[in-house]
């Protein structure tokens, strides 16, 4: 800091006090952490939740079952609460692929239905659907537009629009590359209007923008816990609208889909009139317990004031890029901006540029040949400022633009 001119930062943001306490998070004892879209830090409550569970059982065994039973419903709770859905909407799953599997493959289909998704999305957002032409379902793509990846909903229209209605849009929220938003409420009309259903991939959005699926008219959404959620790996939340609950055929169905799932005598096949009949067998206890102590953390500071905080450090990071002449990719407008930036630097690499960020203790991420930023709410002013220090010395001075 010493060899650099204040003159160079961008003026103060208005409010720098991280709404997620930095001292909860042990990563921030060692890294400038940057990579949330990555994969997101678990803090020390998380922590101490999979520990109490895991030692529940070694200490007790099954009859551990009661108090770990009451902690997945209070996760559930309180997932349902940070989606904006009722809770008996709300199943769990062990990431975001296993919630879009459950939507393509437990659907009816025939020869000739078609889907509609977004080119060059995250994989596991279209393999299950590109896998459904076997069946002879028809895959049809909506090309991003520009740098920033751009997909409108007149984009979405046009496709969706061409031949016959789709059974199913399926998209990210937010592109994880460039960060572009979809207006997931306009989507759904959209969807509405034509009779298709709409499965949103969540999982770069949810725990760090408010959410409100049910209202927005979301059919089916999923999310990994293992990103903004702040959660464990291998947990995670899918949501499916209770009228159409029906149209997904359980694809594992076990013990605890059943409506009468602790009466071990009675084989009647009946499924529970609640999304827990997605979940088949025993869940993931201390996983999912994990997961609800993170989203009770995110309740509590709000998404509102999250969402603020981080969009300030956004701001404060472009205004920073720009001063370096870099050259900033992400759509930066109030409705499609999102917790993801990404930009070039002059000159450099953005693989090696990420590699030499690490030698400074500084976490982003390297995706479609530009690096990508992405804070939350535990994250200070102090950390862009040195990932903006870290790039001024790697950036030749000529590239720098002269002050005005």
């Amino acid at each position: 800091m010493d060899t650099v001119s204040t003159s160079f930062y961008p003026s103060a943001m208005p409010d720098t006090q991280p709404p997620l306490a930095p001292g909860r998070f042990p990563v921030t004892a060692k890294w400038s952490y940057l990579n949330n879209a990555g994969m997101g830090p678990i803090a020390t409550p998380t922590m101490e939740a999979v520990t109490q569970r895991s030692r529940e059982l070694a200490d007790d065994g099954e009859l551990a079952w009661g108090v770990h039973s009451e902690a997945v419903e209070q996760a559930r709770v309180r997932g349902a609460q940070l989606m904006g859905v009722p809770s008996r909407d709300v199943a769990f799953v062990k990431n975001t692929t296993e919630g879009v599997a459950f939507v393509a493959n437990g659907l009816a289909w025939r020869p000739g239905d078609r889907v509609v998704v977004v080119n060059r999305d995250f994989p596991s957002t279209l393999y299950p659907w590109t896998a459904l032409q076997a069946k002879g379902v028809q895959v049809d793509l909506v090309e991003p537009v520009g740098v920033e990846e751009r997909v409108s909903i007149d984009s979405l229209a046009e496709v969706i629009r061409t031949g016959p209605a789709p059974k199913v849009v399926a998209v990210s929220w937010i592109q994880f590359r460039r960060g572009w938003r979809i207006d997931l409420p306009a989507l759904a009309e959209l969807c509405r209007d034509v009779g298709a259903l709409l499965c949103a991939d969540v999982i770069q959005g949810l725990g760090v923008l408010p959410v409100e699926l049910d209202r927005w008219g979301i059919d089916f959404a999923m999310a990994d816990g293992h990103k903004w959620l702040l959660g464990p790996q291998g947990s995670g939340l899918f949501y499916v609208r209770a009228d159409r609950r029906d149209l997904l055929t359980p694809l594992e169905p076990g013990w605890n889909s059943m409506r009468h799932r602790e009466e071990w005598d009675n084989l009647t096949f009946d499924y529970d009139d609640s999304a827990r009949r997605f979940e088949g067998g025993m869940p993931n206890i201390a996983g999912i317990s994990g997961l609800g102590t993170s989203i009770g953390m995110l309740l509590e500071a709000g998404p509102e004031a999250i969402w603020a905080h981080v969009r300030n450090l956004l701001d404060h990071a472009c205004e920073g890029l720009e001063r370096l002449g870099a050259e900033l990719i992400s759509d930066r407008s109030a409705g499609h901006r999102s917790p993801i930036l990404s930009f070039r630097i002059p000159g450099q690499d953005p693989n090696r540029l990420y590699e030499t960020l690490k030698t400074r203790s500084i976490v982003c991420g390297s995706r479609g040949n530009a690096l990508r930023i992405s804070p939350h709410g535990y994250n200070s002013v102090e950390e862009i400022d040195n990932l903006l220090d870290a790039l001024r010395d790697v950036t030749p001075q000529e590239a720098i633009p002269a002050a005005s």
